[in-house]
């Protein structure tokens, strides 16, 4: 069994759905049902007797265009795990491209930021070399930059607080720095956070991390041991943006692409192309209703 929801611009949606399905059936794919999901009344669902999970999201991508999606092998359910990157997901910017803006080498530091979320570099010695570049920055940089420039992503702690509300634990889990990443996670209501730190000495920067590095592995391993705890059966939500998401994408139920790179994009099941995380929660079948305020604390 597959299902897919989708929540795409409604004009002629009619004539792309036919056209969608017409490519299932030809692919031995035939659509059982497809009509708006009962409790998100924008969001329309497919279900699928059998098929290939990859093939439908590939095929709902090309008939509606950047639309956002979500495709599962089982009926969708609310998560009782959320892990989530930060950096160009939970909130909207690069933490270390806006810190080197501090050092004046913000154009440098970003262009290496890009590669490696494209998986053109290795992340490890990408984030050394960038991390090397900031040294004798002073630590007080860091606060003016948490405050003048990071902000959560729209819908950020509506998605988290739901979740929550709904018995879901949610982990923030980075490339990024604890710097950073707590204080992010204490506002929107992470529960638990795993990143990397920079090393710093005499009120500076040291151009070193302090500790074993949060890469890619970091992140699989800690939806690993989160889900783990949960038992069998727990479904997990992930969403990412970079290269260094993938794995943990890979590996949960729900592996959602938040206006994500393309090698992100092509190996989750889900992706949000739109601003608002709260589509996540009506791609989860969360009707409005249910959905903790923003402004509402976690």
């Amino acid at each position: 069994m597959l299902i897919a929801r989708l929540i795409a611009d409604m004009d002629s949606v009619e004539t792309r759905l036919d056209a969608a399905m017409g490519a299932l059936a030809a692919a031995d794919m035939p659509v059982a049902m497809a009509g708006m999901h009962d409790s998100c009344g924008d969001v329309l669902q497919l279900s699928l007797p059998e098929g290939d999970r990859a093939r439908l999201t590939g095929t709902l991508a090309e008939h509606f265009g950047e639309c956002d999606l979500l495709v599962a092998d089982h009926e969708i359910e609310v998560p009782r795990l959320f892990v989530s990157d930060m950096d160009s997901t939970m909130i909207g910017q690069e933490c270390i491209d806006e810190l080197a803006d501090f050092a004046d080498l913000k154009d440098r530091v970003a262009a290496i930021t890009e590669r490696a979320m494209r998986g053109e570099l290795d992340f490890e010695s990408a984030l050394k070399e960038r991390v090397g570049l900031l040294e004798g920055l002073e630590e007080a940089a860091i606060e003016r930059c948490l405050s003048d420039r990071i902000r959560p992503v729209e819908g950020a702690r509506t998605l988290v607080a739901t979740l929550r509300s709904k018995g879901c634990r949610s982990v923030l889990v980075t490339g990024g720095f604890h710097h950073f990443a707590d204080p992010v996670a204490e506002q929107l209501g992470f529960e638990r956070v795993v990143g990397n730190r920079l090393g710093v000495a005499g009120g500076a920067l040291t151009g070193l991390l302090a500790g074993p590095v949060s890469d890619a592995s970091t992140k699989l391993a800690t939806l690993e041991e989160e889900r783990a705890q949960l038992g069998e059966g727990a479904r997990v939500l992930a969403t990412g943006d970079g290269a260094n998401d993938i794995p943990m994408i890979e590996a949960a139920d729900y592996g959602i692409a938040y206006r994500a790179k393309p090698k992100a994009r092509d190996a989750a099941n889900g992706r949000i192309e739109s601003r608002s995380l709260t589509t996540i929660l009506k791609l989860l079948g969360i009707p409005e209703r249910e959905w903790i305020d923003e402004a509402t604390p976690a």
